[in-house]
């Protein structure tokens, strides 16, 4: 029977001409798919999750083999497949983020707030650990925010930072040599001091994107608060919980199961379904499930672009605290 079956196997082979099975050692990435996180009934509530530093740059995943898709990516992907259902009644915001660059958070407030005028969804931002600078201004989009009670929230304001190692490099033994066609061509170098003229070039831009961010806000928290009540507050400051719920920069503390509450209230909903989107492979078992690898974030300024470069990548304008 043994030498039979080798046979039949033999026979097959050789009918069939040689076959090569591949199987990659990095699968390639699928769809997102929706996934029950709690409760029933065929009103959702979709569970969106910001984690970790804003950026439209791909994380490496493992040993950097592969990378995995950007955060500003990400929420585009699950907001076009949240457009396509009916059935999503509310929105969750979950924010855990100290915030990232300003062009990031930008396209992730303005795919938010593009999302909410076409839906007319409510969204609810859940701040939890850390929703500063960024992660505030993205809060922004949403109709009520509610706080953790050991959240820290605030840094209103733009940031841009450099090292200056010419001292540094000149101790062991290293020149730098740069040939520019401008002037100005290498503003915000480390390898020099920064000119006075230099200085109120960059200045300039920070006051425009610190300007924008207020807007943001107003925008936001209007009618409680106003232009110059929330230029009082933009600069740079810190809160907790409690000091925002007194500065109006938040609406309720609570915790992320009351917003869910709070969620089905205000809707009139009896019952409802939260959802969130997820790889097909991943595991997310409960509302307070975050972003897989997302449990521990290091907060790198000098590694936050470039893969460690940033300080010779040029200048870097942050929404981060």
């Amino acid at each position: 029977m043994k030498y039979m079956k080798c046979s039949i196997c033999l026979i097959f082979i050789i009918l069939t001409g040689c076959a090569v099975v591949q199987i990659p050692l990095f699968p390639s990435m699928q769809p997102l798919e929706e996934k029950v996180l709690e409760g029933k009934g065929q009103a959702k509530i979709l569970l969106l999750d910001i984690s970790g530093i804003i950026s439209e740059k791909k994380e490496s995943k493992g040993l950097g083999f592969s990378k995995k898709i950007s955060l500003v990516a990400r929420i585009k992907e699950e907001l076009q497949k949240a457009e396509g259902d009916s059935s999503i009644a509310g929105m969750i915001i979950k924010i855990n983020s100290p915030g990232g660059s300003v062009t990031a958070t930008d396209i992730i407030y303005h795919e938010l707030m593009q999302y909410k005028k076409q839906t007319g969804v409510r969204i609810v931002a859940c701040l939890t650990g850390t929703a500063t600078s960024g992660g505030y201004y993205v809060a922004s989009v949403s109709d009520e925010i509610i706080a953790h009670p050991t959240s820290v929230t605030g840094s209103i304001g733009v940031i841009a930072m450099k090292f200056n190692v010419e001292k540094l490099l000149s101790k062991i033994g290293i020149q730098e040599e740069t040939i520019k066609s401008g002037e100005k061509k290498d503003i915000w170098s480390p390898f020099r001091p920064t000119t006075p003229e230099e200085k109120d070039i960059i200045q300039t831009i920070i006051n425009t994107f610190h300007e924008r961010f207020v807007k943001v806000v107003l925008a936001g928290r209007q009618p409680l608060l106003s232009k110059e009540e929330i230029e009082k507050l933009a600069d740079g400051r810190i809160f907790t919980a409690d000091q925002a719920l007194e500065v109006k920069l938040i609406d309720r503390i609570g915790y992320l199961d009351d917003v869910v509450e709070e969620m089905k209230k205000s809707l009139k909903l009896k019952e409802a379904k939260v959802v969130t989107y997820d790889r097909p492979g991943s595991y997310k078992g409960t509302i307070y499930s975050g972003l897989p690898g997302a449990s521990h974030t290091e907060i790198n300024l000098v590694a936050i672009n470039g893969d460690g470069l940033a300080t010779i990548s040029g200048v870097q304008f942050m929404y981060l605290w």
